[in-house]
């Protein structure tokens, strides 16, 4: 059972298929909510540890440290370039966690201990693995709810079958009252009926949980993670930034 106080909302972001915009919607959807004047935690439990980079951020303390040797999460928890967004960070050693939490006893619910004190923020978002692995059950396990990015391109269900059989199973085993969060369709190109098709195909398949926010495929969305920068901050006025804006706004919205 999830201990953390019920003030903050924990939000496991995941798609086991790879390239859907993961990553870029914890970046850029975080650093939006901070914009707006949320207390937000963005926590990297990808060994890719990409938004820790688009973050801008150079780890000290990393959820390896929390996960594999016990150490306080609230000490790994630093701070980023966008005011009221704050990071625990990853690194490559965490794709090593995946072994040595096999070794552990309750290793499904090692992250939800971690954080079952945690206080002083509205919404922790955690940047989950493109697969199923240690990492990512631990994340569903600590989560009230799941945030699924979908791409709008051709077998953009591919997977979400899967996805969801993953989610019923962690509600059986570890965490009852984990909940899907909604859907966000990213990477749209408008100019093409596929994009336009698939996004239609999702609403179908979803019913009601899907935002009207729909990010586009954009230039700039591609180029802020290499500055270390969100979107937001990078080109405040691109469409990329609108569509997050709007996407936070929604998310607001809705809880």
């Amino acid at each position: 059972m999830i201990k953390t106080s019920s003030k903050v909302k924990i939000i496991a972001v995941m798609n086991q298929k790879g390239g859907v915009g993961k990553t870029t919607t914890v970046v850029n959807l975080t650093a939006c909510l901070a914009e707006a004047g949320m207390s937000v935690l963005a926590l990297d439990v990808d060994p890719q540890a990409n938004t820790t980079s688009a973050l801008g951020v150079k780890p000290r303390l990393t959820i390896y440290d929390v996960l594999t040797r016990g150490e306080k999460i609230a000490d790994s928890i630093t701070s980023t370039v966008q005011k009221n967004l704050m990071l625990v960070p990853s690194d490559i050693r965490l794709a090593a966690a995946e072994v040595e939490l096999l070794q552990m006893e309750k290793r499904e619910h090692v992250l939800a201990n971690a954080l079952a004190d945690l206080v002083g923020f509205d919404y922790v978002f955690i940047d989950c693995p493109p697969a199923l692995g240690q990492l990512t059950v631990g994340a569903l396990t600590a989560a009230h709810s799941v945030l699924i990015p979908i791409q709008c391109e051709y077998f953009a269900l591919e997977g979400v079958g899967q996805l969801m059989k993953t989610i019923q199973m962690i509600k059986k085993t570890t965490n009852p009252k984990l909940t899907v969060e909604g859907v966000v369709l990213t990477m749209l190109d408008g100019r093409t009926n596929l994009g336009l098709q698939v996004a239609e195909q999702v609403k179908k398949h979803f019913k009601g949980g899907v935002y009207a926010s729909v990010i586009p495929r954009a230039v700039r969305l591609s180029e802020a993670p290499s500055h270390g920068l969100p979107i937001n901050l990078y080109d405040t006025k691109s469409v990329g930034a609108a569509a997050y804006r709007a996407l936070a706004a929604e998310f607001i919205n809705r809880n």
